[in-house]
């Protein structure tokens, strides 16, 4: 199972209260205040894992406690302070600060009253309803971006430990009882989402053969077939260079109209091309499924342009995939034609035609040139 974003609820430790207490021995019947202090609480960290691949950890558990830290003791004794939690996360984590989930029975109610509200309203029919919001609203507070292994973030402050009665002993006050107590550790809701890292994307509607040319050009090796929506999951793949120089590439699932509205798997599709610094647009030229490969081009390049306007201003190039079918020239010949000033490269992953150009190509793209 991938999971690639998650809702979370954090809270690090309380401190420890401080202790009210006084010195009592055989011989000291009167001794001074030697109450200690609280112990401080545990925080809870983030930390960046080169090892974990997703979320995949969490979907199981959703509330994180840090320890609390220990109350003081006499003879001045401090508390144990609570030991940290440690969360690890993959690289590329986005994390925000949120709002508690609905409950099921609120969140029910409310689509029933904006059903009935809708049968009355103008223009708008109940059917037409449909909640494609994001988990991530645009108010809410990115906090952190965790890119680096080993990177780490306190996502929740421990609270600190309460004075015992000793720190507040003065001349004038020689047996005060006076302490206080430990504060409470932050905490909140909160939504990781991951961002897969890669140089370049590949991106395409389905079966336009991303999943085959990612398996060509590098050591992954992603499921294959001939049906759409064949990869569910982002994937990345390492394409070596000579000299010892490499790159990236991700795999991003089939993109469909309207993805920016969440529609299908948008989303989660979506959030995985927000890293790359390179965008390859795979068609089938060949328009095995009766696509026109010239509208794919300009539908992908709206979808992401409605995603993120910011995205369209990054380099891209177009693979016309499929060569190796008669009906492929066609394709090609009408994407040269559309996009004169943009660089075509005609390949076929199936059959491993044009993919040393495109190698070539990738690695002066990553500003990597080969020897």
């Amino acid at each position: 199972m991938f999971v690639d974003h998650i809702r979370i609820f954090a809270k690090a430790g309380d401190g420890g209260n401080g202790c009210s207490s006084f010195r009592r021995e055989k011989f000291v019947p009167k001794g001074g205040p030697d109450g200690g202090d609280g112990g401080a609480g545990g925080e809870v960290v983030l930390v960046v894992d080169p090892h974990t691949d997703n979320l995949r950890s969490y979907f199981f558990q959703s509330r994180y406690l840090a320890e609390k830290g220990a109350a003081g003791q006499g003879q001045k004794m401090t508390g144990r302070s609570g030991k940290p939690l440690i969360l690890k996360v993959p690289p590329g984590t986005v994390v925000y600060r949120t709002t508690p989930p609905v409950p099921k029975a609120a969140k029910a109610a409310k689509e029933e009253e904006f059903e009935a509200e809708t049968e009355e309203s103008d223009g708008i029919e109940p059917n037409d309803f449909s909640d494609t919001s994001d988990p991530v609203e645009e108010e809410n507070e990115i906090i952190a971006d965790l890119t680096e292994p080993g990177q780490r973030f306190v996502l929740c402050q421990a609270g600190i430990g309460g004075k015992g009665n000793w720190r507040f002993r003065t001349d004038t006050n020689q047996a005060p009882i006076e302490f206080t107590e430990g504060t409470k550790g932050e905490e909140g809701w909160f939504y990781l989402e991951l961002r897969r890292i890669a140089d370049i994307g590949l991106v395409g509607f389905p079966n336009a053969g991303k999943s085959t040319l990612l398996g060509a050009l590098s050591n992954a090796s992603p499921k294959v077939a001939s049906y759409p929506f064949t990869t569910l999951t982002p994937m990345v793949g390492v394409v070596e260079f000579p000299g010892f120089l490499r790159t990236t590439v991700a795999d991003i699932p089939g993109l469909i109209e309207g993805a920016h509205r969440n529609v299908g798997l948008g989303h989660d599709f979506l959030r995985h091309i927000s890293r790359c610094s390179i965008f390859l647009f795979v068609v089938d030229a060949a328009g095995v499924d009766q696509r026109d490969p010239v509208t794919d081009i300009q539908v992908l390049r709206q979808e992401l342009k409605l995603y993120d306007e910011r995205l369209t201003e990054r380099p891209w190039l177009i693979v016309a995939n499929k060569l190796d079918l008669p009906e492929a020239a066609a394709g090609l010949e009408a994407l040269q034609i559309r996009f004169p000033r943009q660089e075509v490269i005609p390949i076929s992953a199936d059959k491993g035609d044009g993919l040393d150009t495109l190698r070539r190509r990738l690695c002066e793209l990553a500003g990597r040139r080969p020897e």
